[in-house]
């Protein structure tokens, strides 16, 4: 991505580890997701490839991840709505245990108008700094977007990140 993003413009963080009847793979969810937000009017601008991650908390099985820069005219809360929508449609439940398994999980990591916060979503995501699942594919397509809590890009959160889960000798 190129350039400072608009109002309209977010990146979404996109995972799945459980098959799909109708979809299969998880990287196939992924892809089948791509396709529902574009049918809702959320244009995909880029999507990054799709990368495998253990899971965090008590899931055992491997996520397939990306993440996509979108654009949309939509306010946040009403992006948020259509991304549950989604979800939903590709038969996520709201409720039960926190981190387990899922066919769909999309986020709003970003977003060019800056910070966002209320009682159901905060932009940025609290935890995508941490995320080497979201950061890698987001410097990936979005090296350049500035994180609005740390002012630092995508690829200097990716850098950090990587540098300190290096083994020191």
């Amino acid at each position: 991505m190129k350039g400072p993003p608009g109002e309209r413009t977010y990146l979404i963080a996109l995972g799945s580890n459980v098959r799909h009847p109708r979809h299969g793979s998880p990287r196939r969810v992924l892809a089948a997701a791509l396709q529902a937000m574009e049918d809702k009017s959320i244009r995909v601008v880029a999507a990054a490839p799709a990368v495998i991650s253990r899971p965090i908390g008590p899931s055992q099985r491997d996520y397939a991840n990306s993440v996509a820069v979108v654009e949309s005219e939509r306010a946040p809360l009403r992006l948020l709505e259509a991304l549950k929508a989604i979800e939903r449609r590709f038969g996520r439940q709201s409720q039960g245990a926190r981190w387990r398994a899922r066919v769909l999980d999309l986020d709003i990591v970003l977003w060019g108008g800056g910070m966002f916060a209320d009682k159901t979503l905060t932009i940025p995501h609290p935890h995508f700094r941490d995320r080497r699942f979201v950061l890698a594919p987001a410097a990936a397509i979005a090296g350049d977007w500035r994180d609005p809590v740390t002012g630092l890009t995508v690829r200097q959160l990716f850098a950090r990140l990587t540098r300190a889960n290096r083994v020191l000798r």
